[in-house]
C-alpha cells in the first residue's frame, strides 16, 4: 500500500503534469495562430507526452491501492511575444516540474516508500531529458533572433516531432 503522504504529493503532481499538457496545448495554440505549424506540432506532442506522465502517476497510485483525486488545474497562459518567449517559459517550467519530482522523491526517502522509488528515477531521468529539449530549442531561438528564415527553418525541424505512444505496460505508460 502506498505511503499517505506520498500519495498525496503524487496527487497533486498529477494535476501539474496535466497542467503542463494544457501550457503545452496553449502554446501550440499559440504557434498555429502565428503560422508556425511545426512548432505547433513540437507543442503537441509535448502536450500527449505530459498526459502520459499524469496517467503514470495515476497508475503507480491505483496499483498500490491508494486512492486518486484529481485536482483542479488553472488556466495557461495563452500569449508570448515571440517563439523565443515561448520556449524559454517552456524551459523554465520544466525546471520547475524537475524540483517537483525531486520534492517527490525526497518525501519518498523520508516515508521509507521503496516502492515508489523505480518509478521516480525514471522521472528524473525523463526530466533530465525535457529540460534538454525545451532549452535546447530556446537556446536555438536565440541565436536565431529575428531572422525569418532562421524561424521558418527551426519550424520545419520541430514539425518533424511526432508522439508515439509507449507498449503497454512500458516505462511511459
Amino acid at each position: 500500500m502506498i505511503n499517505q503522504k506520498v500519495r498525496d504529493i503524487m496527487n497533486e503532481q498529477i494535476k501539474w503534469e496535466l497542467y503542463s499538457s494544457y501550457l503545452y496545448l496553449a502554446m501550440a495554440a499559440y504557434f498555429d495562430s502565428q503560422g508556425l505549424d511545426g512548432m505547433g506540432q513540437w507543442m503537441r506532442s509535448q502536450a500527449q507526452e505530459e498526459v502520459l506522465h499524469a496517467m503514470k502517476f495515476f497508475n503507480h497510485i491505483k496499483d498500490r491501492d491508494g486512492r486518486v483525486e484529481l485536482l483542479a488545474i488553472d488556466q495557461p497562459p495563452s500569449e508570448w511575444s515571440s517563439p523565443a518567449e515561448v520556449f524559454q517559459v517552456a524551459y523554465e517550467h520544466e525546471q520547475k516540474v524537475t524540483g517537483m519530482v525531486n520534492n517527490i522523491m525526497k518525501i519518498a526517502q523520508e516515508e521509507n516508500d521503496y516502492g515508489a522509488m523505480p518509478m521516480l528515477h525514471w522521472f528524473v531521468d525523463e526530466q533530465i531529458e525535457e529540460e534538454a529539449s525545451t532549452s535546447k530549442v530556446a537556446q536555438e531561438l536565440k541565436r536565431i533572433g529575428d531572422s525569418g528564415d532562421g524561424i521558418i527553418m527551426l519550424d520545419r525541424e520541430l514539425g518533424t516531432r511526432t508522439f508515439t505512444l509507449p507498449p503497454v505496460g512500458g516505462e511511459g505508460a
